[in-house]
């Protein structure tokens, strides 16, 4: 039983490490921004509020998003636990993801951080936009969510360091060894 999130700024590798990570632990790794890009491709109603916002470099709101992982995790593969990429973002999510293990009778056992030097996360996110033709990843729209994430994420880092859950790992590196970081980090 092993319930994680997952926590650094868009670009630093959370999604490559989460799937390493969920199968070493045997439990499903629960992206929400998949979520919402599948949603977007299936030109759904939720897709079409998150292609908008997602367009001007925005984050979306917390009452869809809570509503999005409580209906996920409420599923039968999520009992043995989870791990949680992209989600929560704000303290009010912190909250809201609280009150939804609470009624559960279960809680957060780690918070994992990758640590990548903002320049290093510019460059990965522009890479990727041209090889995986992500109109969202213009540079501009990458220092808007860099500047989102340090103004309104990164506190969830403090609230979780407090709470004794926080994991801080070097995101930086060759893919294997970021890996070996992180479950060396979680063992």
């Amino acid at each position: 039983m092993m319930r994680l999130i997952i926590l650094g700024p868009p670009g630093a590798g959370k999604g490559t490490q989460a799937s390493r990570i969920a199968e070493h632990f045997g439990i499903p790794a629960i992206s929400t921004g998949d979520i919402f890009r599948a949603n977007i491709k299936n030109e759904t109603e939720l897709g079409q509020q998150v292609k908008e916002i997602l367009a001007s470099g925005g984050y979306v709101s917390d009452e869809i998003t809570n509503a999005i992982v409580k209906d996920r995790l409420g599923q039968d593969d999520c009992a043995r636990g989870f791990l949680l990429d992209g989600y929560p973002r704000t303290l009010a999510q912190v909250e809201a993801l609280d009150a939804m293990l609470a009624g559960r009778g279960a809680a957060l056992d780690r918070v994992l951080e990758l640590r990548v030097d903002d320049d290093v996360v510019v460059g990965r996110l522009l890479g990727r936009a041209e090889v995986e033709g992500r109109a969202d990843d213009t540079e501009e729209v990458i220092r808007e969510r860099m500047a989102i994430y340090h103004r309104e994420t990164r506190p969830l880092s403090d609230t979780y360091r407090e709470r004794g859950l926080l994991v801080e790992v070097d995101g930086d590196g060759e893919v294997e060894a970021v890996t070996e970081r992180i479950t060396s980090a979680l063992a």
